[in-house]
């Protein structure tokens, strides 16, 4: 079998999970990836077929979204050759974690695809949303990527196309321990930001993974680390918590080792907002935003906080099947 696997380059998330699965996927056939996006941090340690700088969401230095950095990224007339250009026809399942060229390109020939990962889940209305839904981010989630199939991944099977969420083995693994410092993971802020920040809590030690740091340094109460899986994995095995945007895979990584999780979705992005939503479900604190008040959120954080542990080391078996499973009901509708 030939497949086509397609992964959404802004940010780690979606990288962290093609490594994670890739081994899986090549025990059925032989795994093309294409790389779509320019706002990345972690390199995919496996060979890539395609690359794209496809279309990208940029921060700024203040726990937003930079609108006009992602306008200048934007290049249509590329994107439109690129699509017509991606040989989609070619392969025997495609899957499509959250890339907008690939949907596109499946649309334009005609090819059945999957549409696998976190951002598949929100096709459901049993997916858990804000108070306030946003209509204009409803419509992104489900119309960014189309396709025939859905494989959604969440931190719950919220419908019977959701999977739990998928975690790496070296976190699956892990003995985790405390060691009395807290991991920041803030990627929507940068240092000169985080370093005011965390700098008045002078009684704690936090651990700072920056994309602005390329070697590690002490500064008073804060290390800056630069981002590197394995640092990351460490430093998360053995701190007492993680200060972190509400993304997907760092807080279900943060929920299986049963680490306290202090959560604040990235202004503006609609889907961290529904994160946040379904974190708070499961006990998870959670902050609009980090303002002046940051210190005594955290200070009440710290002392009455409850981590919340799930287990998450049954799902890719289960993922794989449904992802093969559908595969055979493409075979079938073809055949029919």
């Amino acid at each position: 079998m030939k497949i086509f696997y397609a992964v959404q380059a802004t940010g780690n998330g979606h990288i962290s999970r093609a490594m994670t699965l890739l081994p899986y996927l090549q025990q059925y056939g032989t795994v093309d990836i294409f790389l779509s996006g320019d706002n990345s941090h972690l390199s995919l340690d496996a060979p890539v077929k395609y690359r794209s700088k496809g279309i990208s969401l940029f921060y700024n230095c203040h726990g937003g979204l930079d609108y006009w950095q992602m306008i200048k990224s934007f290049q249509p007339f590329r994107v439109k050759q690129e699509i017509k250009e991606l040989p989609v026809e070619k392969y025997d399942l495609v899957l499509n974690d959250f890339d907008y060229m690939t949907s596109a390109a499946c649309a334009r020939k005609k090819i059945p695809s999957v549409h696998f990962g976190h951002q598949a889940a929100f096709k459901s209305p049993k997916t858990p949303r804000p108070g306030t839904k946003n209509m204009m981010g409803e419509l992104l989630l489900k119309n960014y990527v189309k396709a025939t199939h859905q494989a959604g991944l969440h931190f719950k099977s919220y419908d019977d196309f959701i999977f739990p969420a998928v975690v790496k083995k070296e976190i699956l693994n892990a003995d985790p321990t405390d060691k009395g410092f807290f991991v920041v993971y803030l990627p929507s802020y940068c240092e000169e930001q985080l370093t005011v920040i965390f700098r008045q809590l002078k009684d704690h030690r936090f651990c700072i993974f920056s994309k602005e740091t390329s070697l590690i340094r002490t500064e008073a109460n804060i290390t800056f680390m630069p981002v590197s899986k394995e640092l990351f994995n460490q430093s998360f095995i053995e701190c007492s918590g993680i200060i972190t945007g509400a993304g997907f895979e760092t807080p279900a990584e943060a929920l299986h080792l049963g680490k306290k999780i202090l959560a604040t979705p990235i202004r503006g992005q609609y889907e961290q907002q529904c994160n946040a939503a379904a974190l708070q479900q499961l006990g998870v604190t959670c902050l609009t935003r980090i303002d002046d008040q940051f210190p005594a959120h955290f200070h009440q954080w710290v002392q009455s906080a409850t981590a919340v542990q799930v287990d998450y080391s049954s799902s890719v078996p289960a993922c794989m099947d449904h992802l093969f499973s559908l595969a055979d009901k493409k075979y079938r509708e073809i055949a029919a």
